[in-house]
């Protein structure tokens, strides 16, 4: 016992003596310091040359990427994102709990359809607009949300704030309409598409991401199935629903049977815009991130958009899905928000300049 006692008490002063080595040694003599500024240093350069670069535009008419280059110029400048963040997962989990959510009050219409359902529109009518006074000129935006979005969205509240200073009203419309040229619309931006519903399903099956996004996804779309129980019960197999892993086991037994597809692949192949990219009759300004597991970047079609003057990508390297983060700290305006921002006021203020294109 005393024996044993002895030893741990050497080891005691013998660990007490290595620390404050240690100590003395790495920071007294300046080596921790050392270590750590080359460290920083080795960080930079990774940074600078694989993580901050200029995004890749992609169109298929000069007229367009000269209307960008010069009305949008943040589509060709150096993406910065957070350094401490700037991985595509990361980006896509802490978006929501690091940007602002500003203050936002909606005027709700419910516009019921011929089929007994609803459409809900959130209304920003935007009345202390100084630059548009009449309502009746007051331009006006379209905004979709994408899957189990809703208009109390972070990145929905930061597009909002953006367009208010520059003047617009807007209008939030779970509806996309398909009509070509023949659209109301002047033009229209796309973040984070998910171009190829296949390949998108096909990422979001693999085991990280399973449990980082499509798990939790797949729970929010069952919780709006189970508040709506009795009514839907007529129509699925509520208990096999609940029983859905995936948002593609989701799909076959609810949203393909809903729209009336024959099976969950017909359901795919038409909820792709891959395959409609060729029939876009306005300027579409789609931007994506290449490590957005929602819309892997050997998805993303370049080659289509080459074929379509209409159409113009912009690819980042880092992003993540609806992401975009930059700045040290960034909580009030993300890469996102300023390429909306650009683009819309560019669209309203020299649309003729691509109207003909």
């Amino acid at each position: 016992p005393q024996r044993r006692m002895n030893l741990q008490v050497l080891t005691r002063e013998l660990s007490l003596f290595l620390e404050s080595r240690v100590r003395v040694g790495l920071f007294g003599s300046g080596v921790g310091f050392t270590l750590v500024l080359c460290f920083g240093a080795t960080y930079a350069c990774y940074y600078l040359s694989s993580i901050a670069k200029k995004p890749q535009l992609v169109t298929g008419s000069k007229t367009f990427c000269h209307f960008l280059q010069g009305h949008c110029p943040v589509v060709t400048e150096t993406y910065y994102p957070t350094v401490w963040c700037w991985e595509g997962r990361v980006q896509t989990l802490l978006r929501p709990f690091i940007t602002s959510w500003p203050p936002m009050q909606y005027r709700n219409d419910l516009i019921k359809t011929a089929d007994g359902g609803q459409i809900s529109l959130d209304w920003f009518d935007n009345h202390d607009s100084i630059r548009y006074p009449d309502a009746n000129t007051r331009p006006t935006i379209l905004l979709l949300p994408g899957l189990t979005g809703t208009s109390k969205e972070s990145y929905i509240l930061h597009i909002i704030q953006q367009s208010e200073t520059l003047g617009y009203s807007m209008l939030l419309l779970n509806y996309l309409g398909k009509t070509g040229r023949e659209t109301p619309l002047m033009a229209a931006a796309i973040f984070s598409a998910g171009w190829n519903v296949f390949e998108s399903a096909d990422s979001l099956e693999k085991p990280l991401n399973w449990l980082l996004f499509n798990y939790y996804l797949t729970t929010c779309l069952k919780a709006s199935i189970s508040r709506h129980r009795q009514m839907l019960d007529k129509l699925f197999d509520i208990d096999l629903v609940m029983k859905a892993k995936t948002i593609r086991e989701f799909d076959k037994q609810v949203t393909s049977v809903m729209f009336g597809y024959p099976t969950i692949d017909d359901y795919y192949a038409d909820a792709s815009p891959c395959r409609k990219l060729k029939s876009v009759g306005i300027p579409v300004l789609c931007l994506n991130s290449m490590d957005d597991i929602f819309s892997p970047r050997h998805a993303i079609p370049v080659e289509a958009a080459q074929k379509n003057p209409n159409v113009a990508l912009v690819l980042t390297t880092c992003g993540g899905h609806i992401g975009f983060l930059e700045g040290m700290w960034p909580r009030k305006c993300t890469y996102m928000d300023r390429v909306f921002k650009q683009f819309v006021q560019a669209v309203v203020e020299h649309g003729s300049d691509i109207s003909n294109m």
